[in-house]
């Protein structure tokens, strides 16, 4: 397989190859989003945009964010929730169908690299049950409140003095678990609440092996992925080697997966079966740092000759393009990265720096960049677009934007 038919492969896969809707977004419109993706990565910077809102924009333009937090975070019978938050790709949204398919990391505690929250189980195993109770009486509800409820810091009743820490790790726990669900959000804040009070009785009464769960998640991984190596494979929902190769072999052996070899591409790569490859792709996306499509930086520089690194924790001094830079894709290539914050007092999006990649067609970059800008500042409820210095595209879009 040559490696641009495998580009397009990965992008029909992630739904670059969907056409966005004529109208309105609506709940069918998430649905398919969701239906490529899988899920969502959650993450608390809010410099341009929270990470769960960008993706679907992305890939169906401007929306109405209540349509995400309504699938996400309501319930009722008029309305059933369509999303569940998990440790996927670390903190996720993912379809509340999936919500089964991680019980075998719940019992885990919610993965190994969470495994320095079990001490809780056995320095302070009152207040895991403590606020468990608190949460069956005062749900759906965040943990400075239920510290406070809790006493102050301390536990109804006799004994040890619990400072929001523990109460934090207490409800983290327990989330990992799956005794907790986020109930609803207070701006970014969880607010933690009974599963069995907001997903469907179905989802909870339903615990597959652990083999066939692992298995079926990497199946959706090859969906979503369209084409990957097993490493990209056990990227997707952060699985470990042993239990990913398993459950390759198992989805070759049964036709579901089929190994290729990609030109330029160092290992065996994996083709879903029912992937296609569409004779191009057109359209333009501007694509957030947790954006699925690029969110595993080797595979987005294999895929698309991309080298990706955020440079949230890099000193200022020593950032190259900027502190959370968005990826643009034009006619699926990755032709450009531009720097951006959403300037909320000022009412604009800024984009401190602009820079496109070598042999890239720089005037038609910019034509198609202003009018991306343009419609995400608009998305977001902001006035204008501010451009700065820094970047080679930057000087040609100040003008252009005017």
């Amino acid at each position: 397989m040559s490696a641009d038919r495998a580009r397009r492969i990965a992008l029909a896969a992630q739904g670059f190859a969907d056409p966005r809707p004529r109208g309105a977004p609506t709940r069918t419109h998430l649905r398919r989003v969701l239906s490529r993706t899988k899920l969502l990565q959650l993450d608390s910077v809010n410099v341009a945009v929270r990470a769960h809102y960008m993706p679907v924009f992305s890939r169906i333009g401007p929306y109405a964010a209540e349509l995400l937090d309504d699938a996400a975070w309501s319930h009722g019978p008029r309305r059933p929730r369509l999303l569940a938050e998990y440790w996927a790709h670390e903190a996720s949204l993912l379809p509340v169908q999936d919500w089964p398919l991680l019980r075998w990391r719940m019992r885990e505690h919610g993965g190994s690299w969470r495994r320095h929250a079990r001490e809780l189980l056995d320095r302070a195993p009152q207040l895991v049950e403590d606020v468990l109770a608190g949460v069956k009486g005062l749900g759906p509800v965040g943990a400075g409140t239920l510290e406070r409820e809790l006493g102050g810091g301390r536990r109804r009743g006799s004994g040890p003095w619990w400072n929001r820490t523990d109460t934090k790790r207490a409800c983290e726990l327990l989330f990992a678990t799956g005794h907790l669900t986020t109930g609803a959000r207070r701006g970014f804040e969880r607010l933690y609440e009974l599963p069995e009070r907001v997903l469907p009785a179905s989802v909870l009464g339903s615990e597959p092996d652990e083999e066939v769960a692992i298995r079926e998640l990497v199946e959706r991984s090859a969906q979503a992925l369209g084409v990957a190596t097993e490493p990209d494979l056990r990227d997707y929902y952060r699985l470990d080697p042993q239990r990913s190769r398993r459950a390759v072999t198992e989805l070759v052996e049964a036709g579901a997966l089929e190994p290729v070899a990609v030109r330029g591409w160092d290992r065996t790569a994996y083709r879903h079966t029912a992937a296609r490859a569409p004779r191009e792709i057109t359209g333009r996306a501007l694509l957030c740092p947790f954006d699925p499509l690029i969110w595993e930086r080797q595979r987005a520089e294999r895929v698309f000759g991309f080298r990706y690194r955020i440079e949230i924790y890099v000193p200022q001094a020593s950032r190259r393009y900027g502190y959370y830079v968005f990826p643009f894709l034009l006619d699926g290539r990755l032709v450009a990265r531009v720097d951006l914050k959403a300037d909320r007092a000022a009412g604009v999006l800024r984009v401190p720096g602009a820079f496109a990649e070598p042999g890239t067609d720089r005037a038609e970059v910019v034509v198609e960049l202003v009018a991306a800008l343009r419609e995400m500042a608009e998305w977001l409820g902001l006035d204008d677009v501010v451009v700065g210095e820094r970047g080679d595209l930057a000087g040609a879009l100040v003008p252009a934007l005017r």
